[in-house]
């Protein structure tokens, strides 16, 4: 039990918590400790011990197939048929025997390295949801994508080939040396033992250089990654201001620094030097075998045998080569992963927040606020309440920091001076998954997830067709659904982008009024659609808005007209707040911003007014 609050508290550095971490402590110590963590997760130590015995098993049995051949040549030579016929036998079995052991064991350790990728990436998910909002603002999207697909697939690679290959390597060397010893003569182990001592040293060296390349190797990668995703993203841009040049001097100067990584890893490789030791080990093998047998100490079949088990040596050489660059990456990535997964949320929700149907009673006290790492205060001492029920119109000049108040009241960012209210409590005492259902934001950048309309509708909750439509037809969207080729079936695209953007609008209006908010923030969320619709829609807002705290961010005066009470925002700051026909007489930000855009006078707009 005491574990279990021991833990509770730990994930406090996540805004969204997973009914269980069991990776947290092992994340906060060595990469090493982490990667541990995996390999015995649950189950998965049944699979380790099944398959290191099926390795031995399999080491034994392939080298026992090397001084039969002996035996079965010594026989053959010597004219005693029986025993030919016996050791063939057994060669052919135990020929047969060895790759259905090896491949038993393959199964095994790919299920291992299936399970370890699974379980990190799900761990990964989890992690990134769970971070801040300012914390992806600061992120690359090119660079987590790198680091959540290409990393996270290291770790697979790891366990298969990596590690499997390591320690089939290690056993295929013992072995062998082993059975020199207790079959033929422990003199002849001494020069694979000398060999393997200095294999070890050797290879100590090689991981050492190729580490630092490596992890710089999958840093570069990350960067290209980043480059590439968003030139995609931005492709119309690119595209729109002739800018193409531009992006391939861009990308390929990264390619550059990507290939001279990738060159000194090939160099690193190139000059290994256990290829040459092993070589230089099975001729010296063979000629001291040699020496011995014309001393009649040794028989020519028992040579063949012998030497049959040397060049088993040569495989965990070759291997090792690649097999440790693996290695070597997927520790590389796992640092990666680990830096972004230890890094904490600026948002904590404490053990006992409040979780509780809200009314829309919203407050701001003297709120300051400047975005992380920056020193830019986007507000300054912004105070105003809105009852539950009201609604309220924000209005200012494009900086002024109205979106960034609306964003604020769902406590995606902390603000470090002043307090923010809603139905009397500061929000920092909520529930963050409590608060943010109850809060509904339809913006002018519409996002559309990649699926059928009805999905991106109902987004998640569990809702009938029926309730759908109607919220379709609220939205002025149900027309158009219906002449697409699977109406609410169809599947949107990427962002939306088989729609237009008043019909991503709509699909988005459509949501929020699925979604039943208490708090509903319109930010310009009307303004990709023509007037005719637009009428339509904001009588069918009107009626949705019904019991709602609405916060509306637009300069349409047949939005603003309606609205409970306006507040001008200048700077940061509220510099004004009242009616639109108080605010035209006594705020001259106010009139500045109506005249200037509907070109008009005071008089005018006042005799529009009434």
């Amino acid at each position: 039990m005491q574990k279990q609050v021991e833990t509770s508290r730990n994930l406090n550095h996540l805004e969204f918590k997973p009914t269980n971490d069991d990776f947290y402590e092992a994340r906060q110590k060595k990469t090493y400790v982490w990667i541990l963590k995996h390999l015995l997760y649950r189950n998965n130590k049944i699979f380790i011990f099944s398959w290191v015995i099926l390795t031995i098993f399999s080491a034994i049995v392939y080298a026992r197939v090397k001084v039969y051949l002996g035996e079965a040549i010594g026989s053959f030579t010597a004219g005693n048929t029986q025993d030919l016929i016996f050791y063939s036998v057994l060669i052919l079995l135990l020929g047969i025997g060895s790759p259905l052991l090896d491949l038993l064991g393959n199964v095994l350790r790919e299920i291992l390295a299936q399970r370890m990728e699974r379980d990190s990436r799900n761990e990964l998910y989890l992690n990134l949801l769970g971070k801040s909002q300012s914390f992806h603002d600061e992120q690359r999207l090119g660079d987590i994508m790198a680091r959540a697909t290409n990393d996270v697939r290291q770790l697979n690679f790891l366990i298969s080939p990596g590690i499997s290959l390591i320690f089939e390597s290690v056993i295929n060397t013992i072995v062998p040396i082993v059975m020199v010893a207790l079959i033929y003569s422990p003199r002849l182990a001494i020069i694979p033992s000398i060999y393997s001592v200095l294999f070890v040293v050797a290879l100590k060296q090689y991981v050492n250089s190729l580490g630092p390349v490596v992890q710089a190797k999958q840093m570069e990668y990350g960067n290209l990654n980043a480059i590439l995703n968003e030139s995609l993203s931005g492709i119309e841009v690119i595209k729109g201001m002739a800018q193409e040049k531009r992006s391939i001097r861009l990308y390929q100067k990264q390619a550059k620094k990507y290939l001279e990584i990738g060159v000194k890893e090939g160099q690193i490789q190139a000059r290994y030097f256990p290829l040459l030791m092993v070589a230089i080990t099975i001729t010296l093998s063979l000629v001291y075998a040699i020496i011995l047998q014309q001393r009649g100490e040794m028989e020519v079949y028992e040579i063949i045998g012998y030497m049959g088990l040397i060049l088993t040596l040569y495989f965990p050489t070759r291997i090792s080569i690649w097999a440790f660059a693996l290695v070597k990456r997927a520790i590389a990535g796992a640092d990666r992963l680990l830096d972004t997964m230890n890094k904490s949320s600026e948002i904590v929700q404490m053990d006992n927040s409040i979780k509780k149907n809200i009314s829309g009673d919203i407050e701001f006290k003297e709120v300051f606020f400047s975005y992380p790492r920056t020193e830019n205060l986007v507000l300054k001492g912004v105070s105003f309440s809105a009852k539950a029920g009201e609604t309220i119109a924000i209005v200012g000049t494009t900086g002024s920091g109205k979106t960034t108040c609306t964003k604020l009241i769902s406590r995606l960012y902390d603000v470090p001076k002043g307090q923010i209210l809603v139905d009397g409590i500061d929000i920092k005492d909520y529930e963050l998954h409590s608060l943010r259902n109850q809060i509904a934001y339809i913006e002018q950048d519409i996002f559309l997830f990649s699926k059928s309309i009805f999905e991106n509708i109902a987004f998640g909750r569990v809702t009938s067709k029926e309730e759908v439509i109607k919220a379709a037809k609220d939205a002025q969207a149900h027309e158009f659904i219906l002449k697409l080729p699977k109406q609410y079936d169809t599947n949107v695209g990427e962002r939306g982008v088989q729609l237009s953007g008043g019909e991503r609008q709509r699909i988005a209006i459509a949501r929020a009024f699925i979604s039943d908010p208490k708090i509903l923030v319109l930010d310009d969320s009307t303004s990709a659609i023509d007037s005719a619709t637009e009428e339509n829609i904001q009588r069918a807002i009107s009626r949705i808005l019904k019991g709602r705290t609405t916060l509306l961010i637009t300069h349409r005066l047949s939005q603003i007209r309606w609205a409970d009470k306006i507040i001008v925002f200048r700077l940061g700051k509220i510099v004004a707040q009242g009616s639109h026909e108080h605010l035209l007489k006594t705020s001259e930000e106010y009139r500045k911003i109506f005249l200037t855009r509907f070109d008009k006078t005071l008089e005018e707009l006042l005799e529009e007014n009434n």
